[in-house]
């Protein structure tokens, strides 16, 4: 049992009666059950953290629960717990099965190319760069895989992987698998097919066998009538048998069984009802995170069709129906026999290095899968298709059957074929693709020419979605620029010129490591990878929070070196880093000890994100900074989180030094990075600038990500001890973790720049002594 104190419970509202403090549904609350030992303790840690907590009750011998209000001894509950866990009466629902036997969809005669456009435009399928962009996708410094894929960096990646830790090869991947409008014609199809979608998603990352999966089924119904009742039933058992079948587990999961709205209009009841529905999370160990694959297709090599519907093109529940707005019909289904003999297939394919790329085929069908895998490279695709008539064409390009497109030497084709056929999927794999020279998407019928269009013409197609969501919600002119980014044929994308051998790393002596503070305050969360990319240039770094220097914990004055870590906010309001700077400008003790840190010719300070904004806040606390800027709202209204090209320019920074004149891609991830200046730009110590496509400075959204002057997003004090940013090298410390690099990389080039603070320490050691 237990006995809690409302009175306690921490609010802002005095007023609030006891029931409504203990039924209220305030976000960001969680409770904690501590011995009481360790009371203290806990206390402590989250007084250090700024973290609010209360220790509102305690737990009992006694099976009852007592809710009251110390103050006026009034009780909200007191009941004994037989109430809650024994005596509960056990519904009982009586559920219609649905029947089966839904006809074949009959296809309007529409053209491959309207059909094509209105495909494209559809949400379920189009880009969704509006969302991706707008959320920290880097945090932690282990993300290897992210949505946006290659050096055009578009948002097609089938699943998420992260590494397990700072350094090695394991790591963790995730994705996810979901069938809606397929539930209207057959509930137990839909949830077989959202796991093999999040299955046919995962396997682009290196996942051994079932074993190491685990799925998390979130189930959404209309309960309350036989028919939706039963419409549940069907899919939670096709859900478990074929999970089972496949060898997976499904742990956890959750349910919203409310999906109906209901009111009346004009004295007549309406009712609207969500379909049944499963999305399926899959999580699975990765042997190797470097093995992950994607959509980004090579200049050579065949496109490989597997499909798991072995040619029965059932188009219920498509995207294309929707758009074409036909009735439920025959819907598409998965086997978990299939599924497995793709799974073995993978295994060889990978073991002799047969998969250069990979795409899964859901939504949209097999013409938006090799869109996509051309979008992702740029890349022109011949599609060779043989059907019957027209009607057949269209079924065979946009049925949502299961299965996977992946590309594989054209030289290893026989092999290829070998292993297919060893796994029983002779009949169910073909080529369909290649790429050709010239940027266009042709599909051949019955081996002749039956339509071709622009690539880029189906790429602006693709993104109008995004550009008109983006325009309503952020900066209308930086939407536009967007899209124009977006599509445009000139642009080179992401690329990497540098004026050093970042596979040869700095000479740094062995021994003692110096000791680096690894600054935070409330709201901070880019210290982890701060810290591991010191680490890895021979630092100890400590983990030093506001609150140890205030309460006297911890001394500057102990340190050598000192990074002010990124984060989202400071209190929940904006100006982060001009809250975090107030914390020590208006305390007189701290204010001089950060004076003494930042003026002393044996130390250096980094600071990034907010930390960028906290030292330009301190400016007049550091010597030769007196010309940096301020930073305020990105041009864009918009948290923006990208991998952007930037140019290292000439300066004294000693963080970056012998990097200059590099041109390369980096992390930004920040909502007010815009540089305002109160002087002459040129002026402001500039140390690290945004480039476009020409290699100029970059004035154009989302180039320039922030609308700084100049492209200007770092800058260094007159001796350079002291260098900010807005960018997060420090969150590309390993070359796993760039969303696109050179294949030749074996280190980060952004490593040189912890590695010459610490080559710095040791001459300034050396010049001292």
């Amino acid at each position: 049992g237990a006995r809690v104190d409302l009175a306690a419970v921490p609010t802002q509202e005095p007023d609030m009666s006891p029931m409504e403090v203990w039924c209220n549904e305030a976000q960001e609350r969680y409770v904690l059950a501590v011995r009481p030992g360790d009371w203290p303790r806990l206390a402590a840690i989250c007084a250090r953290e700024r973290c609010p907590v209360a220790k509102i009750g305690e737990l009992t011998k006694e099976p009852r629960l007592v809710v009251e209000d110390a103050r006026t001894g009034e009780r909200a509950v007191d009941m004994p717990l037989a109430g809650l866990f024994e005596d509960l009466p056990i519904p009982r629902r009586t559920a219609r099965l649905p029947e089966a036997g839904a006809r074949p969809a009959a296809l309007p005669g529409v053209p491959l190319e309207e059909a094509a456009r209105r495909v494209l435009r559809f949400p379920a399928v189009a880009a969704k760069t509006f969302l991706i962009t707008i959320g920290d996708r880097s945090v932690g410094g282990r993300v290897v895989r992210d949505q946006l894929v290659g050096r055009w960096q578009v948002p097609t990646a089938d699943c998420a992987v992260l590494a397990a830790g700072d350094d090695g090869r394991e790591g963790g991947a995730f994705a996810i698998g979901e069938r809606p409008a397929v539930a209207l014609s057959s509930p137990a199809a839909s949830a077989r097919l959202a796991i093999a979608e999040a299955i046919t998603n995962l396997l682009a990352a290196d996942v051994e066998t079932p074993a190491d999966v685990a799925l998390s089924a979130n189930w959404m119904a209309a309960c309350g009538d036989p028919d939706e009742d039963g419409a549940l039933l069907a899919a939670v058992e096709a859900a478990g048998r074929f999970a089972q079948a496949l060898g997976v587990s499904i742990p956890v999961g959750k349910d919203s069984l409310s999906m109906r709205t209901v009111w009346e209009e004009d004295g007549a009841r309406k009712e609207v009802r969500a379909p049944t529905t499963l999305v399926v999370s899959a999580f699975a160990r990765v042997a190797d995170v470097r093995a992950t694959l994607t959509p980004e297709i090579r200049p050579e090599g065949e496109l490989w069709l597997v499909d798991l519907g072995r040619g029965r093109n059932r188009i219920g529940g498509s995207v294309l129906a929707q758009v074409l707005d036909l009735p439920p019909a025959e819907a598409p289904d998965a086997d978990a026999d299939d599924l497995a003999r793709l799974w073995r297939a993978v295994r060889r394919l990978r073991a002799e290095g047969l998969l250069l790329a990979w795409h899964d085929r859901s939504d949209g069908g097999l013409f938006v899968t090799l869109a996509e895998m051309a979008f992702s490279a740029r890349q022109g695709l011949a599609v060779r298709l043989q059907a019957e008539d027209e009607q057949a064409l269209l079924r065979e390009l946009f049925a949502e059957e299961a299965g996977v497109v992946f590309q594989a030497p054209a030289a290893a084709h026989a092999r290829v074929a070998a292993i297919l056929a060893g796994e029983g999927l002779a009949d169910a794999a073909r080529v369909v693709a290649e790429p050709i020279g010239r940027p266009e998407l042709v599909v051949e019928w019955n081996g002749r020419a039956h339509w071709q269009a622009d690539l880029f013409a189906l790429l602006r197609e693709w993104h109008a979605l995004s550009h008109h969501m983006q325009a309503l919600r952020d900066d209308p002119e930086c939407a536009r620029e967007a899209l124009e980014a977006a599509c445009d044929p000139d642009d080179p994308g992401l690329r990497a010129e540098l004026s050093f051998d970042p596979d040869r790393p700095v000479h740094l002596a062995t021994g003692a490591r110096p000791r680096v503070a690894v600054l935070r305050e409330q709201g901070v969360n880019g210290h982890r990878e701060m810290a591991a990319a010191f680490a890895k240039a021979g630092f100890e770094p400590v983990d030093v929070h506001m609150t140890d220097l205030l309460e006297g914990r911890t001394e500057l004055a102990g340190f050598h070196g000192l990074a002010a870590c990124g984060g989202f906010s400071y209190g929940d309001v904006f100006g982060a880093g001009r809250g975090w700077a107030a914390s020590v400008r208006f305390h007189p003790r701290l204010r001089e000890a950060f004076a003494a840190f930042l003026a002393r010719p044996d130390t250096f300070a980094l600071g990034v994100c907010n930390g960028c904004q906290m030292l330009a806040a301190l400016k007049d606390l550091i010597p030769g900074a007196a010309h940096w800027p301020r930073f305020v709202r990105n041009r864009s209204e918009q948290f923006e989180a990208r991998l952007v090209m930037v140019e290292i320019t000439p300066s004294p920074s000693v963080l970056l030094r012998g990097m200059e004149g590099s041109r390369l891609p980096v992390i930004v991830a920040h909502g007010e990075g815009r540089a305002a200046f109160e002087g002459d730009p040129a002026q402001a110590g500039g140390c690290l600038r945004y480039i476009g496509p020409d290699d100029r400075p970059a004035r154009r959204y989302p180039h320039n990500p922030n609308g700084s002057p100049g492209g200007w997003t770092g800058f260094t004090n007159a001796d350079g001890r002291v260098t900010i940013m807005m960018p997060h090298p420090e969150r590309l410390f390993r070359p796993e973790l760039f969303s696109w690099r050179p294949a030749s990389w074996r280190r980060s080039p952004w490593l040189r720049m912890f590695e010459n603070a610490r080559a710095w320490l040791e001459e300034a050691a050396g010049a001292a002594r």
